[in-house]
């Protein structure tokens, strides 16, 4: 009886946040908390789904050899498996979570690439989700590996933060710290729009970046011009504020310059590539978190890439397995 009161608080944790502390993706508590009740969540959800899967197993062989089950004791003896299996791997998960992003290096070829472009170090940062968890330390190190690829250009596709301006002072602080040649560029993800975007577009600012909405950066380079574009998310239709519009941000835009998207969502790469993109960059996937589910994400990606001609895109983030 003290187990499914304690289940069923747990699987009441997003719930609880909502009720606490008026959203789910910014719990203002310690990370000790998060840790703990994020942890003990998602051991519940994997609990459910192997105890599920043990049941149908049962079923089936209840069906296949009626008369021949399984021995209480080995029901027993499978469910506490799972249980400390789902334990394990959780506490594990968390620890890749607390981690710093391993750094994924990816040599792209464009087509049309000016001479003198190649060898060209551009770096892409997406959905740090930061936070209470993942807090200032950690944005710290981020930043320092970074800095030690010595980028000529920093772009961020998004969803840099969880929590308001306020709250989110002091963790986002180190990235006034991040250094590329060219500079930092950044758009906003959908979680920007949770917490107040306006806000969020003036922070990023006094952090040095060049926050892009619907609008274009022209970067002379030492030989030719790169044009790095930036899109609103759908997001921001919610909260009555312009949708994305490739349109405008492409606007004047010549077919000659080297012409970077960022989107956080991987869409639309059709009508992108018709207007001139040469390389779009999105976010929000979270490509490699799961293992299993970071295939069905690069699958559905690369297939979407197969059908365009004459851009490259990258959709996966290089966050590691969770």
């Amino acid at each position: 009886m003290l187990l499914a009161a304690v289940l069923l608080v747990i699987s009441k944790y997003h719930l609880i946040q909502q009720w606490v502390f008026g959203t789910v993706f910014s719990p203002e508590m310690s990370k000790t908390l998060i840790v703990v009740f994020s942890g003990l969540f998602c051991a519940f959800i994997q609990l459910f789904c192997l105890t599920a899967i043990l049941d149908m197993l049962l079923v089936a062989a209840w069906m296949v050899q009626r008369g021949c089950t399984m021995k209480r004791q080995h029901h027993t003896w499978a469910r506490y498996t799972i249980g400390i299996a789902v334990l394990l791997l959780c506490a594990i998960g968390v620890q890749q979570a607390m981690k710093v992003p391993n750094v994924r290096c990816i040599e792209l070829t464009l087509h049309d690439l000016p001479q003198g472009m190649d060898g060209f170090r551009l770096v892409q940062m997406t959905d740090l989700h930061i936070s209470r968890f993942l807090n200032g330390p950690w944005v710290r190190q981020v930043v320092a590996r970074t800095n030690a690829l010595n980028p000529d250009l920093i772009v961020i596709t998004g969803d840099l933060i969880d929590g308001t301006p306020k709250a989110r002072r002091d963790d986002v602080d180190p990235l006034r710290d991040l250094r590329a040649k060219h500079g930092v560029v950044t758009i906003l993800g959908y979680h920007e729009y949770y917490f107040d975007a306006s806000q969020w577009t003036t922070m990023f600012e006094q952090l040095g970046m060049v926050a892009l909405a619907n609008a274009r950066l022209r970067i002379a380079t030492d030989v030719a011009e790169l044009v790095v574009a930036g899109v609103n998310d759908t997001a921001a239709l919610a909260h009555g504020l312009p949708g994305p519009d490739a349109a405008r941000a492409l606007s004047g835009v010549s077919h000659e310059s080297l012409t970077v998207l960022l989107t956080h969502r991987p869409v639309d790469t059709a009508a992108h590539t018709q207007a001139g993109v040469d390389l779009q960059l999105a976010g929000h996937t979270h490509g490699g978190m799961i293992p299993g589910f970071d295939a069905l994400v690069i699958c559905t990606c690369m297939s979407a890439m197969a059908r365009e001609s004459g851009m490259a895109s990258l959709f996966d983030w290089a966050d590691p397995p969770r």
